[in-house]
């Protein structure tokens, strides 16, 4: 199973290709720009391509990003499934709380606009995030535009809905059982009005927003299961086709991305994208 794993890492890194994420300077939120050449997206194509496409959002507390295990990684177990798998490197906030939102929001529709030549179905797009990368992607899945609500200059018009999202060992809350690393990285020591509830992403499930799956070990002391358990309550009381799978051990980073918890989140993930028709 290692070797396999290992000759699925060599194809896949063999063929990425890594692209900047904007052309020109990008948007910080508030009418705001600035240098963009640390936001990029790496595509990894799989042999065998079945039309999803995944954004991958690693970890790293806001404050760096964790691009192997929780990237690169997860793109090369993603294509052995067929599924294309796109590592975001997101621009780190410093304080500049929107920044993560609007580089995760441009890699989706990004994909959607390559989707031809990708081999991508643009209706089978999700994001997957891990820790922080967790709390983006699921900040990615309930605030997002449609393409009604796209401003012209938008790369062709493209929504920046996910179809569907993974959650795994997610920061949700900035309020309750919050980790505080990520907080004072994401939105500096002293929070602005209101931005503590708009990141505390349980709370804004609306019409539209895509189901979630969901991964968390009980004995996490990093990040308690209690973000992922008030995430997925909120999916279940919008009626939304969510999943939690609670582990049993593992801890934060679930002993370093290897072990029958890790093994157990991608096997019930897969069964979840199967029953909701996004894998054949």
């Amino acid at each position: 199973m290692r070797l396999l794993a290992l000759l699925a890492f060599t194809a896949s890194a063999y063929a990425a290709e890594t692209l900047p994420l904007w052309k020109g300077d990008a948007p910080e939120g508030d009418g705001k720009f600035s240098d963009s050449s640390k936001a990029k997206l790496t595509v990894h194509l799989p042999e065998k391509p079945n039309g999803a496409a995944i954004v991958i959002c690693p970890g790293g507390g806001y404050g760096g990003l964790v691009t192997k295990g929780e990237g690169h990684g997860i793109a090369a177990w993603l294509n052995a499934q067929g599924v294309a798998g796109i590592v975001l490197e997101y621009r780190l906030p410093a304080g500049r709380p929107y920044v993560p939102l609007l580089d995760a929001q441009q890699a989706i529709r990004t994909v959607r606009a390559n989707a031809a030549q990708w081999k991508i179905d643009p209706k089978k797009v999700g994001i997957i995030g891990f820790s922080a990368g967790g709390h983006l992607a699921s900040t990615a899945t309930v605030h997002f535009e449609t393409i009604e609500t796209r401003s012209s200059n938008a790369v062709l018009g493209q929504s920046s809905r996910p179809d569907f999202s993974i959650l795994i060992y997610p920061v949700i809350s900035m309020e309750e059982g919050v980790h505080r690393g990520s907080k004072k990285n994401l939105m500096g020591e002293t929070p602005a009005v209101g931005l503590s509830d708009y990141f505390s992403t349980q709370r804004h499930m609306k019409a539209g927003t895509p189901p979630a799956f969901l991964a968390h070990a009980i004995d996490d002391k990093v990040v308690p299961i209690e973000n992922s358990r008030m995430f997925y309550e909120a999916q279940k009381k919008a009626g939304l086709p969510a999943r939690l799978v609670e582990l049993p051990n593992g801890g934060h980073g679930l002993n370093g991305y290897k072990g029958p918890s890790w093994d157990k989140w991608q096997a019930e993930s897969l069964l979840w994208l199967k029953e909701i028709k996004v894998l054949p």
